[in-house]
């Protein structure tokens, strides 16, 4: 652009410069070299023209895109400034979610604690309650215990001293009164003895078999044995009284009375 400005004001200077000095050359020769300097100029016109034009459409489309990239710029920034918004409300959002969250976790917490507390209390109180009643239990049939002991105990010391009337009074009530009892094989076998030495045999009989029925584990078996066995030999039932003893021999060669019991059989199989 400035060359095609220096190079009209050159040739305007020449144009001037032949039209002054036009006397120095010959007519035809002058206008001939103004038509020239007139074209050339005129050519040149035109080119600063279309270069100006050129010039002004390339400024008018720069400062389009100009204009659209400001729009832009200034769209995208409100539109990044609208997101930063956002994005600074949904922080809010969740931050209070997570207070609300963490209040929660703290009450739901202290309600677990409560309630475990309060089971705890419950459990406690019912432990207490289970070992107070279990206690009461045991005194109870510890006491229960001590009773039954002890009318067993009269018992067995009215058939020790021979009252065996009243020793066979005393065994029948502690059956009654305490049927359940642990010791009522014991019982059964006092009885049975008692019936024996007051010459009932057969009574003596059946209760010392209603014992090896009910109570087979008692240590009283093998006595009740014998005592059936020797009420059998007293009413003549000499075979049923040989199956008795070898049963009872048999079956408990470690008892005390096994050696009795040995003794009598050994007698019985002499007699023909």
């Amino acid at each position: 652009m400035r060359k095609l400005i220096l190079t009209s004001l050159f040739l305007t200077a020449q144009l001037f410069s032949l039209s002054s000095h036009a006397a120095l050359f010959d007519d035809t020769e002058a206008r001939k070299k103004i038509l020239e300097l007139e074209k050339t100029m005129q050519t040149q016109n035109q080119a600063t023209q279309a270069t100006l034009a050129e010039l002004k459409a390339n400024q008018q489309a720069f400062e389009q895109r100009l204009t659209a990239l400001e729009a832009i710029a200034k769209n995208g920034l409100i539109d990044m400034q609208a997101q930063v918004e956002a994005l600074k409300q949904e922080n809010s959002r969740l931050k209070g979610d997570l207070e609300l969250a963490a209040h929660n976790l703290d009450l739901a917490q202290q309600r677990q604690k409560d309630l475990y507390t309060d089971i705890d209390t419950r459990l406690r109180n019912l432990e207490s309650s289970s070992a107070q009643a279990a206690a009461a239990e045991t005194a109870a049939t510890t006491v229960k215990e001590s009773e039954e002991q002890k009318q067993l105990d009269v018992a067995n010391a009215l058939s020790k001293d021979a009252k065996h009337k009243e020793a066979f009074g005393a065994y029948d009530k502690f059956i009654k009164d305490f049927p359940d009892s642990p010791l009522v094989a014991e019982a059964l076998y006092g009885l049975g003895y008692s019936q024996f030495a007051l010459k009932n045999y057969k009574s003596a009989i059946i209760t010392q078999q209603k014992l090896l029925d009910t109570h087979p584990d008692s240590a009283k078996v093998p006595d009740a044995m014998l005592n059936k066995a020797n009420s059998q030999i007293q009413l003549g039932q000499v075979t049923a009284a040989k199956t008795t003893l070898r049963e009872l021999v048999k079956k408990y060669p470690d008892s005390e009375v096994t050696p009795i019991a040995q003794k009598r059989l050994k007698v019985l199989e002499s007699i023909r």
